[in-house]
Formats: C-alpha cells, sequence, structure tokens
C-alpha cells in the first residue's frame, strides 16, 4: 500500500489518489469539490447539470472555462474520425437504453446523431445549440477530470502522487508499471506497461455492457456499438489525450492517428489479437 491513499467515489466511478504523506483536509476538499463541478456541468444523468439544460432548451451555454480544451480536442477528434468520435452521441446512448434511468431497454433500430460541427457552433467554452442536444464527454471526459485534479495537486505543492480513476491514471515522480487487463478475463494481463509523468487511459466494450451487442462505445456516423476493437490502452503527456485517444483507436488506424499526436498505444481486436505501437515501454503477452 501507499503510504496515504484516498479513496471516493466521484462521476459514478472509484477514485484512489496516492501521495507520500497524508494530504491536507483542505486538499482533500478541493479535490471533492473539483470532482463535482465537472460532474454538475458534464453529466448528463443529472437534472441540474449544464448539459442537461441543453439536451431540453436549446441556446447559449456558457461552460466552465476548462470545457475549451475538451471541446477543442472534440473538434479534432471528430474530423479526424469523419464523426465516428462525437459529443454529441448522448442520445443516441439514451436511445439504445443507457438513459439517466439506466431503463437498459433499447429501442428499435439505430439513432444517427448530427455531426458536432453542424449541429453545435462554440467560441470557447460557450456552446450554442439551435435544437435540443444532448452531450456527452464520456470519450475523453473522465482523462480530463484526472488531469484537473492533478492540477490542484500540483497546486498544492505535492509534486509525486498517482491518481487512479477506476483504471485510467496520471503519474508525477517515480516510474509506475501498470498492467493492461485482459478484456475476456479481469484476472489476467495481456501486457504491462511503464509510465512516468505522464497518463494512461484504458477503454473497453466489455464495460458498461448491458445487452447482447449493446455496449457505450457507439460509432457516431452509425449510432450502432462498435464491434471490431474490443480494448484500447493509450499512453500520452495528459489524461485528456490519452482518454480521448482510446477512444478513438476504436475507429481510426494508429497510424492515422499519429499524424496528429504523440502516443503509445495498445489495442485488441475481436479474433483476440492484439496490437502495439513500436516505442511503447513495455510488453503485450498476446
Amino acid at each position: 500500500m501507499p503510504p496515504s491513499s484516498l479513496r471516493f467515489t466521484g462521476i459514478g466511478t472509484a477514485w484512489q489518489v496516492d501521495t507520500d504523506d497524508d494530504l491536507p483536509e483542505a486538499v482533500v476538499d478541493r479535490i471533492r469539490v473539483r470532482v463535482e463541478d465537472f460532474d454538475r456541468a458534464y453529466s448528463r444523468f443529472r437534472t441540474d447539470s449544464l448539459v442537461t439544460s441543453l439536451a431540453s432548451t436549446p441556446g447559449t451555454l456558457r461552460f466552465p472555462p476548462d470545457a475549451a480544451d475538451l471541446f477543442d480536442l472534440y473538434d479534432v477528434l471528430d474530423e479526424v474520425s469523419g464523426g465516428a468520435v462525437t459529443p454529441l452521441i448522448g442520445r443516441s446512448l439514451e436511445h439504445l437504453g443507457y438513459d439517466r434511468d439506466y431503463s437498459l431497454a433499447a429501442h428499435p433500430g439505430l439513432l444517427v446523431p448530427a455531426r458536432w460541427g453542424d449541429a453545435v457552433s462554440r467560441s470557447g467554452s460557450t456552446v450554442t445549440t439551435t435544437a435540443p442536444t444532448v452531450i456527452d464527454v464520456g470519450a475523453a471526459g473522465k482523462g480530463y477530470l484526472i488531469d484537473l485534479v492533478a492540477e490542484v495537486l500540483l497546486e498544492s505543492a505535492i509534486e509525486q502522487f498517482v491518481i487512479d480513476a477506476s483504471g485510467d491514471l496520471v503519474t508525477r515522480g517515480q516510474p509506475l508499471r501498470v498492467g493492461l487487463e485482459h478484456p475476456f478475463d479481469p484476472s489476467k494481463a495481456i501486457g504491462i506497461v511503464t509510465i512516468e509523468n505522464e497518463s494512461l487511459c484504458a477503454s473497453g466494450s466489455n464495460r458498461r455492457v448491458w445487452g447482447e451487442g449493446l455496449h457505450h462505445i457507439l460509432d457516431g456516423r452509425t449510432g450502432a456499438p462498435t464491434s471490431g476493437i474490443i480494448a484500447t490502452w493509450v499512453i500520452a503527456a495528459n489524461g485528456l489525450l490519452a482518454d480521448g485517444l482510446a477512444t478513438a483507436l476504436f475507429f481510426v488506424s494508429p497510424a492515422r492517428l499519429a499524424e496528429r499526436f504523440e502516443f503509445d498505444w495498445v489495442r485488441m481486436h475481436s479474433t483476440g489479437i492484439a496490437e502495439r505501437s513500436r516505442t511503447l515501454r513495455g510488453e503485450v503477452f498476446s
């Protein structure tokens, strides 16, 4: 066990913040407030969130300043994926049963979302819509939130830590060896990587499954759950980029993404075959 470990639940997932010394209560409070503020802005499962207000009433809404970086990445991912990665996937997820009430009852057919650039106009963190719009930042949001929590620690002069948000990690200080969970058998790993002063984020279609062929990773071009790739891992300079690219790897070739971003990666196909970047600091067993 690390010398000090803070554990809590936020944005519907388990968090662990490991540090060399106990965190002052004031820092713990700042972390909890930061996570709560993020949830209040971006959660489509809350009735009081900003994205929920846009889902019912179109118009102009100013998100927190941090939204600019988040939406900037979505602009690029939407472009490079041809619309496969989009924050407008929320309505399609609800259509398939992954809604605020967790009904898990899919409606017939598929609901194809509008293109991000067509349905939304944006200036920094200010978003304008002309129709009710369900924004879902699940493709990159958790990764960005671990960055924001890391900022709280760094601003508090805490320079060595590991933040783990249910497998999405950011580290500062000593190198960390991490096992890559096998999507077919959580008791096994398909490989081991080393990260240092960077982030590792994973995405898998085996998570949040509620029916045959139904899971949370949808193709924005069709509204259908993806099937060819079943798990991805990305190491990048920060959580926002690592999380967003982990989603993009379900739809876009690593070579295409490497034209725009610097990162290492592993991904597994539905056949069980795994592939990796040449510069990966680690090994893949399968």
